[in-house]
């Protein structure tokens, strides 16, 4: 194959892309927009499924890798009503499907099984444009370009490449999460870490909940959910910590003071995260040399099947490039044909998730559906 791969975004989906595109022999670049792996944060705990993620890491060769990262016990869940009792409480057998790992670790292990300067930082896109013929040409911040014949885009919610193929874009999903974390939680906050437990917990009520988990190292990271429109939000400076975290504790008044010192004894700034989606349904006529994967097909609010649902894509797209490797767009047609039923349904399926999360009989519904789910 004479076509050098071009990959925007190096998320968990590009680098997955990547190190199966690297398994085949197949040249390939990313470029990414940050400065450094280390330029930011890289967000919190991860499952990673054994119908999805998970057989991505097999296609990218990496699950021993993988395995020695997998933080034990933290697929244990308890789901907690508002007064602090305990309604459901799963413990983690070692058993399930689900490990848990951290995200960072996560990126970081893709990232050393790649060659020295796949990855290309510091390349934030201004814009994408037709060159016809299947050829595409990408211009950075800087002035910079890069022409392609293969043009991925695996770079998010609000991807620079999708307007090449879609004029859709994520819309406000009504519901917005407060990030908070507690550190040194079993000494410092002893009361929020009894709560959460050992590894993930579920306080809810209708349009809102309190949702933590336990990481590594003894840290408690907590998600308030709230369904309040985006004005509500705007009103609230998020500049001034106090202020902000007093205006979002009011909406959990009588709540257990274990379940809101998840917010109100937080050791960072409340970080505020609009959730956003693009239609369930979202797909494209297939245009020669370019295609999306990740959020950028197919973002939607966080249902625990985002991450994995990235990295299955890029597996899947290696998959068929190196299936295909002198008929590209008989690869990405296969990609996209598998990709858009899949997208769907995970979409689908987490919006179910969140009506029995914030629905009227909340948390009742999803205490429901977990014993349903016993049943079978």
């Amino acid at each position: 194959m004479n076509t050098h791969v071009t990959i925007i975004g190096a998320g968990l989906g590009g680098l997955t892309l990547a190190r199966v595109l690297h398994v085949h022999g197949i040249p390939v670049t990313v470029y990414e927009a940050e400065a450094s792996p280390s330029a930011r944060a890289q967000g919190g705990m991860l499952d990673i499924h054994d119908y999805n993620g998970q057989l991505a890491l097999k296609a990218a060769g990496l699950m021993d890798e993988f395995h020695a990262i997998v933080l034990a016990g933290r697929e244990a869940m308890r789901i907690i009503d508002r007064d602090g009792t305990v309604l459901l409480d799963t413990p983690d057998e070692g058993t399930g499907g689900r490990p848990e790992v951290q995200r960072g670790e996560l990126r970081q292990l893709l990232l050393d099984a790649l060659p020295e300067g796949t990855v290309r930082w510091g390349h934030k896109v201004g814009g994408t444009r037709s060159l016809g013929g299947g050829r595409h040409e990408v211009t950075f911040a800087d002035g910079s370009t890069v022409t392609t014949e293969l043009l991925v885009g695996a770079d998010g919610a609000w991807s620079r490449v999708r307007p090449l193929l879609s004029t859709d874009t994520p819309a406000y999903t009504g519901m917005s999460f407060v990030e908070t974390y507690l550190f040194d939680a079993d000494t410092r906050h002893p009361a929020a870490a009894k709560a959460v437990g050992g590894g993930s917990m579920l306080a809810l009520a209708p349009g809102k909940g309190i949702q933590a988990h336990r990481e590594k190292g003894d840290t408690l990271h907590t998600y308030v959910a709230l369904a309040k429109p985006r004005d509500w939000f705007e009103a609230i400076d998020f500049t001034d910590a106090a202020a902000a975290t007093a205006r979002i504790a009011a909406e959990f008044d009588g709540w257990a003071p274990e379940l809101t010192a998840l917010l109100t004894e937080s050791d960072t700034t409340p970080i505020l995260r609009p959730l956003h989606g693009l239609p369930a349904e979202h797909r494209w006529e297939r245009v020669p040399g370019v295609t999306l994967i990740g959020d950028a097909a197919h973002a939607a609010a966080p249902n625990g099947e985002g991450a994995n649902l990235a990295m299955l894509d890029g597996a899947e797209l290696g998959k068929a490039i190196a299936a295909h490797p002198d008929d590209i767009e008989t690869a990405l047609a296969a990609h996209e044909r598998a990709m858009f039923p899949r997208s769907t349904a995970a979409t689908v399926d987490g919006d179910e998730l969140y009506g029995f999360m914030f629905d009227e009989n909340a948390p009742h519904g999803l205490i429901e559906m977990f014993a349903g789910q016993d049943g079978h």
